[in-house]
């Protein structure tokens, strides 16, 4: 069995790590609305976000540097709704499996971005709006 079959709780802090398909989509603002939760996603991005390699910029400071950036790691499984439906911590959390285009899957780091999944190039960032 792989290790990104294994339940979230099973995971080690680097399987963890491993299991983000880096799409970027966590690092965008997110409305919600009110009366039917829907979430819709915009291209503004938090301004540590690296729009060309979609990830941080100083993943490890991230959460000084931005208060409100979250740590999913430390959120229970039922609060992953904000997150992209794609997600594979989200997709793992309700049991399912990753999607074929997953980096894990196709041992390929672009295949996100191939899939068209991922914010690279797309962003506009929130300290520029």
């Amino acid at each position: 069995m792989a290790f990104w079959e294994l339940p979230l709780e099973m995971l080690s802090r680097q399987q963890w790590e491993a299991l983000c398909d880096g799409c970027g989509r966590c690092c965008h603002q997110k409305y919600e609305d009110e009366d039917s939760g829907e979430l819709f996603l915009t291209n503004v991005a938090c301004a540590l976000f690296d729009d060309q390699h979609c990830r941080c910029r100083d993943y490890a400071h991230r959460q000084q540097r931005v208060p409100e950036c979250m740590d999913i790691r430390q959120m229970p499984a039922e609060a992953f709704a904000w997150l992209p439906e794609s997600c594979a911590y989200r997709l793992r959390a309700q049991g399912m499996p990753l999607p074929t285009w997953h980096p894990l899957r196709t041992g390929r780091p672009e295949s996100v971005h191939e899939a068209g999944v991922s914010m690279k190039g797309l962003s506009v960032y929130e300290n520029k709006v």
